[in-house]
C-alpha cells in the first residue's frame, strides 16, 4: 500500500502545510464513551508553562503506569491506560486535561475519574488551574430522570435541567464550584458512545470557554475607573482649552491633553487582546450550546437561559468598556489635533510678526549700510587724494608750472567719482551674485 504522503505520479509540488492543515480538520477527535462511566477535566492557563514540561510531566504519568507515551500530534495525544484514559490538548491560552474512567460497579456512588491519577499528580500539572470539572455518566434507566429532579426539589436546589440531542439524553447542573469542582450529571437515554463523547464534549468546551471568556470581566472593570476619571479630565480639559486666553496656556493643557491620550492608549493595549479574547470565547459558547440541541424541561432554566442571563451581561459589559475605550482615545485624538492647530496658528501668527521684524530690520541695516559706503567715499577719497598730493610734492619740478595743491583739488573729484562708481558696480555685482543663488 502506497504512502498516502507520497504524492501522486504527474502530481505538481506540494506545500509543505498542506497535509498539516487537512489533518487539522480531524485532529482532536471525542472519545468515544459508554455509561456508566465518569469523567474529569481541568484546563489550565499557561503561565509559562511550556509544552515541553506539560509532555514531560505526562511521560511520568506514562512511566507510572508502564505504558509508552502516545508521540504527539501537533499540540495533544491520548494516553491509554489500564484504569484510564487521558487526552491532553494545548490551546493558545490554556492547556486542558481530560481523564475518562469505566465504572465497574464497586466504586462509591460519588466516584471520580481524578481518583485513578497517581497521588499528587494532578496537583503538579504546569499552569494555574482555571477550570475544574467532573461529569458522571450514567444509564437513564439505572438514575432515572425523575428520581434526580424529585431530589433537586426535595432540597430546593437552583438546578438547571434540560435534555440535549433532541431528547437523547438528559443533563444535570448547577456551574457552582463544589469542592473547587463543578458537577455535570449526564442520563444517557439513547445515544451512541460517538455521540455521547462529543456531547461530553461539547458540555466540557462549554465549562471552559465561558470561564475564559470572564477572565475580560475584571479587566473591563479595571478599564472601567479609568475611563471615568478619563472622561472627567477630558471633559474638565475642553473648558481649559476654551478659556485659554495666552499661547502657555494652550501649551500646559495640550501637554495634559498628551499624557491623558498616553493613559487611554496604555490602556487600550493591553486590554484589547482580552476583549477580543472574550468575544470569541463567547461565540464558541454560544455555537457549542446551539450543538446541545436542547428541549426545554418544565420548571427548569436551560443552559442557553442561564447562559444568556449570567454570561452574557459580563460579555456586554466587557464590549461596551472596549467601544467606550475606542471612542474616547478617538475623542482625545480630535481634541489633541483642534488644540495642535490652535498652536501652530498662534506659532505662525508669531513667525509672520518676527519675519516683519526682521524685514524692518534689513532695511535699516540697508540704510546704514548706505549711509557708511558714502563715508567710506569720502574717507577713501581723502587718503587717496593726500596719497595723489605727496606724489605731486615729489615732483614738483616735473609738473611745473602746475603747483602740488592745484593737482590734489583737481584729483579729489575724479577719485571720488571713481570710488563711488566702483562701489556701485560692486554693489550690483553682488546682488546679481544673490540673485542667480536664489
Amino acid at each position: 500500500m502506497n504512502d498516502p504522503r507520497t504524492p501522486a505520479s504527474g502530481t505538481p509540488a506540494e506545500h509543505p502545510l498542506r497535509y498539516k492543515l487537512n489533518n487539522e480538520l480531524h485532529a482532536r477527535p471525542p472519545v468515544a464513551l459508554r455509561s456508566p462511566q465518569v469523567v474529569s477535566y481541568v484546563a489550565l492557563v499557561h503561565d509559562g508553562a511550556t509544552a515541553e514540561a506539560e509532555i514531560a510531566h505526562l511521560r511520568h504519568l506514562a512511566e507510572a503506569f508502564a505504558v509508552p507515551l502516545p508521540e504527539v500530534d501537533g499540540d495533544h495525544l491520548l494516553l491509554v491506560t489500564p484504569r484510564f484514559k487521558l487526552k491532553w490538548e494545548r490551546h493558545t491560552e490554556f492547556s486542558c486535561y481530560t481523564i475518562f474512567r469505566e465504572l465497574t460497579g464497586n466504586e462509591g456512588e460519588h466516584a471520580t475519574a481524578e481518583e485513578a491519577l497517581p497521588p499528587r499528580w494532578l496537583e503538579a500539572i504546569p499552569g494555574r488551574l482555571l477550570v475544574g470539572t467532573h461529569v458522571d455518566l450514567r444509564d437513564a434507566g439505572q438514575v432515572t430522570p425523575e428520581s434526580v429532579i424529585a431530589a433537586a426539589t426535595r432540597e430546593g436546589s437552583q438546578m438547571i435541567a434540560t435534555r440535549v440531542a433532541e431528547g437523547g439524553a438528559w443533563v444535570f447542573t448547577d456551574f457552582l464550584l463544589t469542592d473547587g469542582w463543578t458537577r455535570f450529571l449526564v442520563l444517557d437515554e439513547k445515544l451512541t458512545p460517538r455521540q455521547t463523547g462529543r456531547m461530553v464534549q461539547r458540555l466540557l468546551e462549554i465549562e471552559t470557554y465561558r470561564m475564559t471568556a470572564l477572565l475580560a470581566f475584571p479587566v473591563a472593570k479595571e478599564v472601567g475607573r479609568l475611563l471615568n476619571r478619563a472622561e472627567g479630565e477630558l471633559a474638565d480639559l475642553m473648558d481649559q482649552i476654551v478659556d485659554a486666553a495666552t499661547p502657555e496656556d494652550e501649551r500646559r493643557v495640550l501637554t495634559r491633553l498628551t499624557r491623558l491620550a498616553a493613559d487611554v492608549e496604555r490602556s487600550v493595549s493591553r486590554s484589547t487582546f482580552r476583549f477580543g479574547a472574550a468575544a470569541a470565547y463567547h461565540r464558541l459558547v454560544q455555537n457549542r450550546i446551539e450543538e446541545l440541541r436542547e428541549v426545554r424541561v418544565s420548571g427548569f432554566t436551560t443552559i442557553r437561559e442561564f447562559m444568556d442571563r449570567r454570561l452574557a451581561p459580563a460579555i456586554n459589559t466587557c464590549a461596551a468598556n472596549a467601544r467606550r475605550q475606542e471612542d474616547l482615545s478617538g475623542r482625545i485624538a480630535r481634541n489633541s489635533q483642534l488644540l495642535r492647530t490652535r498652536v501652530d496658528i498662534e506659532l505662525e501668527r508669531q513667525n509672520q510678526e518676527l519675519l516683519a521684524q526682521m524685514n524692518r530690520r534689513a532695511k535699516l541695516q540697508l540704510r546704514l549700510q548706505e549711509t557708511v559706503e558714502g563715508l567710506s567715499v569720502v574717507a577713501i577719497t581723502y587718503y587717496a587724494s593726500q596719497l595723489v598730493q605727496y606724489l605731486a610734492k615729489g615732483a614738483k619740478g616735473l609738473i611745473a608750472p602746475l603747483s602740488p595743491e592745484l593737482i590734489t583739488a583737481i584729483s579729489i573729484p575724479v577719485i571720488g567719482v571713481t570710488v563711488a562708481l566702483g562701489l556701485h558696480r560692486m554693489r550690483k555685482s553682488l546682488a546679481a551674485a544673490e540673485g542667480d543663488h536664489e
